[in-house]
């Protein structure tokens, strides 16, 4: 098994930047989810409430991360707000402090979207717990945990069940699989990516975003949620990928990297 792709979310809810190589940091890949949209009440904002936000693309630039929309004029996010502002934000069951990015960002994001938003950063001395808490263990603005793993096998066994098939972009994972059998995953209790080990925390519970059309920005209907939840349903959870936590931080990870099962189920 390797790893065939390499992911990171920048802004939570935005485009994916692919990779070649990224470094591990204990809540998750460098960058990945260090920044996010928040509404008046301070309270997280995705795709579930904007599927438009699929299609904002982001690029990695030398001085910030640049934001650019159908050929609007782009905005420069830095890597560090200039001038700290911090207000508590909600993330699902979490709260922590965020800092507040810019009067420009905010601009930029609430005209794109046609509402009222502002854009936090979460700086390197917030500490948020993962969701549920089980462990000292940290994560970005992410759902839950740090990393996320699907496989090209369970994808594909999912494509065989629809008519019309949906690209690994649905799920917005960090690591892509190849070489395993499909959901072979659901038995993993540890695994190692080029040299780093991860602990599998939990399966990931799939909602109404994986029907967002991520090219388009739009919602497509109820697939491919509706085919999964018929032969992945766990309870009141519909899984599809394992979240990880990383036992070690610094050491990067490359497209290519062998992919060796640790431990398991069985």
């Amino acid at each position: 098994m390797f790893l065939s792709g390499l992911y990171i979310y920048p802004i939570k809810s935005v485009k994916g930047i692919a990779l070649t190589e990224g470094k591990i940091q204990t809540r998750g890949l460098e960058y990945d989810r260090r920044w996010m949209l928040i509404d008046d009440d301070n309270r997280f904002l995705t795709q579930r409430e904007f599927p438009k936000l699929a299609t904002i693309s982001l690029s990695i630039e030398q001085r910030g991360l640049q934001a650019s929309l159908n050929g609007e004029a782009p905005l420069l996010i830095p890597f560090v707000p200039e001038a700290v502002s911090s207000v508590p934000v909600q993330i699902w069951n979490s709260n922590c402090p965020a800092a507040l990015v810019s009067a420009e960002a905010d601009r930029w994001f609430s005209e794109a979207l046609d509402s009222s938003v502002r854009l936090v950063y979460m700086p390197d001395d917030t500490k948020r717990l993962i969701n549920p808490v089980k462990s000292d263990a940290i994560v970005s603005f992410a759902d839950a945990y740090p990393f996320l793993l699907v496989t090209e096998a369970s994808l594909e066994d999912l494509n065989s069940r629809l008519q019309q098939r949906v690209g690994m972009e649905r799920f917005r994972p960090n690591f892509v699989i190849s070489g395993a059998s499909a959901f072979a995953e659901d038995d993993w209790q540890e695994v190692s990516i080029g040299g780093t080990d991860f602990s599998v925390a939990k399966a990931c519970s799939r909602c109404v975003m994986t029907t967002v059309d991520q090219e388009r920005g739009v919602r497509s209907g109820e697939e491919p949620l509706r085919t999964l939840s018929s032969f992945r349903r766990f309870g009141n959870e519909v899984r599809f990928g394992q979240n990880l936590i990383a036992a070690d931080e610094g050491t990067p990870v490359r497209v290519g990297d062998q992919v060796t099962i640790v431990n398991c189920m069985w």
